[in-house]
This record gives C-alpha cells, structure tokens and sequence, in this order.
C-alpha cells in the first residue's frame, strides 16, 4: 500500500498517476488532499469550480438529477480521480475501491513515511491555489 502525500502536487498531475497506479492493482492512500494545488489564476479557478458546483438541479420536481460537484477537498480529488478511470467498467470501479482520500493525515498513517510523485510536484510559478481554498470559496466547512 502506497501512502502519498499531496502537498504541492498538482491535482490533475498527481490525478492521472494514481488512476494508472489504481488500474495496475495498487492500493492508494492520500493524505492533505487539501493542500494540492490547482494552477491558474484565482479569479478564473474560482469561476470554474463555481460553474462545476452549480451544474444539475436541486428542485424537489428535479430532484437526482446531476452531475453533482463535491465541496470537500477529499472529494473534489476522489471525484477527479475516479474521472480517470474506465468507471463504467468493472476494471475501473474495482481500481477506485482500491483508493483513499483524507484531508490532514490520520492517527493510522502519522509515523510512516509518504511518497512524493516528482512528476506532479511543481515549484511555484505562476498563480496557484490549494483544494483547500477551493473548497472553502464553494461553501465547504472542513
């Protein structure tokens, strides 16, 4: 079991590795999901989680129809992981079962050490924002 840290990792990088990791039969645990991060400027990041968000109807005549956009940081890369995944096959929903997100670092996985995925980290460049901003901006209350 690989135990992967996503501090400064970009979630669409760091996304497309774990689902291949996923898909080869590795079971997957990721920790401070709330600190990877989404490039871009923020006024523009912002515009496209909000309009993500508020995609699908929540009137009661309506109701269950989607798609629906988590707010939570851990859900928010779950939801883009499995997005990753042939997830109407059952190869895929088979690989996502294999995967845990946790936002902070949980009592289980405290002492070890965590993996870092060189081809997702990134040095700060340009504008960036964390998960955790994201998420707080779309009403979340991690």
């Amino acid at each position: 079991m690989a135990v992967i840290d996503a501090t400064g990792h970009v979630v669409g990088r760091l996304s497309s590795v774990v689902a291949k990791r996923l898909l080869n039969g590795e079971e997957i645990v990721v920790v401070n999901a709330e600190k990877a991060i989404v490039t871009g400027r923020r006024k523009t990041v912002l515009a496209e989680y909000t309009k993500r968000r508020n995609r699908g109807s929540t009137t009661s005549r309506m109701r269950g129809i989607g798609p629906f956009y988590p707010k939570r940081p851990d859900m928010i890369l779950r939801r883009t992981i499995s997005r990753m995944l042939p997830n109407q096959q059952p190869r895929g929903r088979e690989a996502l079962k294999r995967l845990r997100v946790h936002i902070d670092v949980p009592e289980a996985y405290k002492g070890q050490t965590f993996e870092i995925v060189e081809v997702a980290k990134r040095a700060p460049q340009g504008p960036v924002l964390s998960l955790g901003e994201v998420s707080r901006q779309l009403g979340s209350k991690f």
